[in-house]
């Protein structure tokens, strides 16, 4: 299967590319700099240099592929828009990546009431988070112009990327703050959870949606869960930094900004997949982030 790939340089893009080439799938990716395509050339990724407000390039790809995902942005509403232009009528597939942000409490590090979501039961969105939901459904609606549309809402991503320099999002954001200022921190008292995956799991997932995905259909992505004092502990353990310290919100939010302080770090966010084990037979074969912390981190590379 022909595959274009948006955020192909990227942690979660680029990890999801390779895969594909290694299941026997022609992959292009979408890059912005050019010094990015010798990576992608070494893991058998075709680059093509553009940005997500490429409409006009961004519909030829579409066009050109068997299947599209945008691993880019769960946010970018006319790059997405321009990719189901020129999948429409197609019946090709089109896997876009959203976040479980969507269903955070913004507690300040607090437990809250902690609540669990379920793919068929998802709350009304935030203010903050409600363009995000109705771009994830507009996705989803897709499905009756033609497109084999697809959510894949990820929770909080571990693991070791494939392209050479690419991390996630919120264990290394741990990890570069407390070598900055010797201490490792949590917002507020590190009591609020969030669901997790490893991104192993992540890349089989994507690539058992994209070849057997009924359309129209929203996944939760995880495999286990954790509060951010333990995954703070983890991280304070492996560093030799003693145990972690409380931050409070405001404080957060000066280093981090207010999206990354109050939701990625400093929210509740437990859901549970069960669709793609159901649908799609996709069983993790990883559930502890802090295990993956405490043995196989290299925190050096994270410098």
């Amino acid at each position: 299967m022909k595959v274009f790939i948006t955020g192909a340089s990227g942690f979660i893009g680029g990890s999801i590319a390779a895969g594909l080439v290694r299941a026997g799938h022609q992959v292009t990716g979408l890059i912005r700099q050019p010094g990015q395509a010798a990576e992608l050339e070494r893991l058998g990724i075709r680059p093509v240099l553009g940005t997500l407000d490429d409409r006009a390039l961004l519909i030829a790809q579409a066009q050109a592929a068997d299947a599209v995902i945008n691993a880019a942005s769960s946010d970018h509403r006319g790059a997405v828009e321009a990719l189901l232009e020129g999948l429409k009528g197609s019946n090709k597939a089109f896997l876009h990546t959203s976040g479980s942000s969507i269903v955070g409490d913004a507690s300040g590090g607090e437990a809250g009431a902690a609540k669990v979501y379920y793919e068929d039961a998802l709350p009304t969105p935030t203010a903050e988070k409600a363009a995000r939901v109705a771009l994830d459904q507009q996705v989803l609606a897709a499905a009756q112009q033609g497109i084999r549309s697809v959510v894949l809402c990820n929770t909080l991503i571990y693991g070791n990327g494939t392209v050479a320099g690419s991390e996630s999002v919120q264990v290394p954001r741990l990890v570069h703050e407390a070598q900055k200022s010797g201490v490792v921190r949590h917002v507020g008292s590190g009591a609020n959870i969030w669901s997790n995956v490893h991104i192993d799991d992540v890349v089989e997932l994507y690539r058992l949606a994209l070849e057997k995905s009924p359309a129209g259909t929203f996944y939760f992505v995880e495999s286990g869960e954790a509060s951010f004092r333990d995954i703070a502990q983890a991280v304070a353990d492996v560093l030799g930094l003693g145990t972690p310290q409380n931050w409070p919100l405001a404080e957060a939010q000066k280093a981090w900004g207010d999206e990354m302080a109050a939701y990625a770090m400093g929210s509740n966010s437990r859901v549970r997949g069960e669709r793609a084990r159901k649908l799609l037979g996709w069983t993790p074969a990883r559930t502890s982030v802090t295990d993956w912390i405490r043995h196989e981190m290299q925190p050096r590379a994270m410098v």
